[in-house]
């Protein structure tokens, strides 16, 4: 298998392992789409981790399987290529990808499917898609844009550049970036400290925070309103409030 999930300590590690560059490749793609579906309904996994292992996140998608496609057969693949990363961005969890190396095209756009984005100090992150003829097929002219704004968007989109990470740092592409070999290390950690939280809350919160993205802000406010008050009904809210109002703020356990 080309993708593994890798379950420990309520954490999920989505394993890319497509040597050597982990291109993503139409099995991947499915295999992807299936163990992110899984990773959302088990109870096991609060938290997840993207990962290509210590030398690439992944390098794009496999150029020569896609050569051999024409018009008509991309037509039929290209939804189900952004439903396989779509499936990634709607787990109901915190999602962090540890990024190394590379992570263009594909792999840029599988990035940029979670909520937070650690980097190795040489990690390299681009759409190069311009320079084949083509453009971002899985969703990388909708949420680079929504990441980063449009106009540093079309900049890397327009001329496929490559970006190493203190630029993608400072572009709001990544949000840390620490040593190469520490990379799965600290999203590890930043999940797992997650994985401990209220579970319901987190789901609640990621969900009105992408929904008001994707909509007006009176939508936005009334899928916030809803989420509020029915976390009211929740054992992990009544749990926070009382150690809250009896130990004070920041003690309660949710496990």
């Amino acid at each position: 298998m080309t993708v593994h999930l890798e379950v420990a300590e309520g954490v999920g590690t989505l394993r890319l392992d497509r040597p050597p560059m982990n291109a993503l490749d139409v099995a991947t793609q499915d295999r992807l789409k299936e163990l992110a579906e899984e990773a959302a309904r088990r109870e096991d996994v609060r938290a997840v981790v993207i990962y290509g292992g210590e030398k690439v996140f992944a390098a794009g998608a496999d150029i020569k399987e896609m050569q051999a496609m024409d018009h008509a057969a991309m037509v039929l693949r290209s939804k189900a290529l952004q439903d396989s990363f779509t499936a990634v961005a709607r787990i109901p969890k915190p999602v962090v990808a540890a990024v190394t190396g590379y992570a263009l095209g594909g792999g840029c756009e599988l990035a940029l499917c979670a909520d937070y984005r650690i980097a190795g100090e040489n990690a390299k992150l681009g759409q190069p898609e311009i320079l084949l003829g083509l453009i971002p097929g899985a969703g990388g002219t909708q949420r680079l844009s929504r990441l980063i704004g449009p106009s540093r968007a079309k900049d890397l989109i327009f001329t496929g550049r490559q970006v190493r990470a203190d630029e993608a740092l400072a572009l709001g592409l990544v949000d840390r970036v620490v040593p190469a070999e520490e990379v799965y290390a600290q999203a590890h950690a930043w999940a797992a400290k997650l994985a401990q939280g209220p579970a319901m809350a987190l789901r609640a919160a990621k969900e009105s925070v992408d929904t008001g993205l994707e909509t007006d802000i009176d939508t936005g406010l009334a899928v916030e309103r809803n989420w509020f008050a029915g976390l009211f009904a929740t054992e992990d809210r009544e749990r926070g409030m009382r150690s809250f109002v009896e130990e004070g703020p920041g003690k309660a356990k949710f496990l």
